[in-house]
């Protein structure tokens, strides 16, 4: 009787759990079936190729082309990833393989505090700190004039925003590598710094990629702070010194604002309809890298 029960317990939870488990795979598909749906109207009257590859933004004449939007978020989706990439890779490095436990006492708390702080209190310290900057002491070296509201404020913002989440996330990576392969690197003579690159970050390149690959979502969807130093001017940046205006900030600029125009309502839900497929293409992407890499190593 005993082991009936357990058997019948055993199979209930494995039900509930694969419900679960489905009903999470479909909550992407209703995102995207009902992003699609509203943005039928919009795909209607317009051809893909011109919504996709127009710069002309008229809503008032029922232009809509984000091309601009488009290239304003890989701009600073790229330039946000270059900085905080490296910067969190060598911090990871250093915290799992040279510091002090007493260092790693102060700091870990810190990134905590860093990741957990509101997005729009990174937005207020770049008007306040990045965007003077740059406009005073960076931009004159380049340009005649910039208000500082640039791709590069934008970029630094995110990218100092992304930090606290990728030192996590390749700490626990790093950690993850046996103490016995760095022991023996060590005891053929290799340094810390050889040990660190030749034996855990090639060991942990999988996850390297994949982390990456968050914080790159991460990046794309972030609004507000972006928002606020970006410049909001509609035209694709030549340069990091352009202001630029992604696509979330698009739609937290305007959304509810403007939706009595035809087809305005349904422009913005086409450009979170852009932003879920490119955040979408992006993982499959990388998922294809991370199993090829893992299929080499075996």
């Amino acid at each position: 009787m005993r082991n009936k029960t357990r058997i019948v317990k055993d199979k209930l939870a494995q039900g509930i759990m694969l419900t679960i488990t489905v009903l999470a795979i479909l909550l992407v598909a209703v995102i995207a079936v009902g992003l699609y749906l509203k943005s039928k109207p919009v795909l209607e009257e317009s051809s893909l190729w011109t919504l996709l590859f127009s710069s002309e933004w008229r809503p008032m004449k029922g232009a809509f082309g984000f091309l601009p939007f488009i290239m304003g978020t890989v701009w600073v989706t790229l330039l946000s990833i270059l900085i905080a990439l490296p910067i969190s890779l060598l911090t990871a490095i250093y915290l799992t393989e040279y510091a002090q436990p007493m260092v790693r006492k102060f700091v870990f708390p810190a990134l905590d505090i860093l990741a957990a702080l509101p997005s729009v209190i990174y937005g207020v310290w770049g008007v306040l700190v990045i965007v003077p900057f740059i406009s005073r002491h960076l931009a004159p070296h380049f340009v005649d004039f910039s208000t500082g509201y640039t791709v590069l404020a934008a970029g630094i913002v995110l990218g100092v925003m992304v930090i606290p989440l990728l030192v996590s996330l390749f700490i626990e990576i790093f950690s993850a590598v046996p103490t016995d392969l760095r022991e023996a690197s060590l005891a053929l003579g290799a340094t810390r710094w050889q040990t660190a690159k030749k034996v855990v970050l090639r060991k942990t390149v999988s996850g390297i990629i994949a982390s990456t690959v968050l914080a790159v979502s991460r990046a794309l969807g972030e609004t507000i702070a972006v928002l606020m130093v970006c410049g909001c001017v509609i035209g694709i940046p030549k340069g990091v010194l352009d202001a630029c205006y992604p696509i979330p900030a698009l739609i937290a600029n305007n959304y509810g604002e403007m939706l009595s125009m035809p087809f305005y309502e349904s422009a913005l839900m086409f450009a979170a309809l852009i932003l879920f497929v490119i955040v979408l293409l992006f993982n499959l992407f990388s998922r294809i890298i991370l199993y090829r890499l893992e299929k080499s190593e075996m």
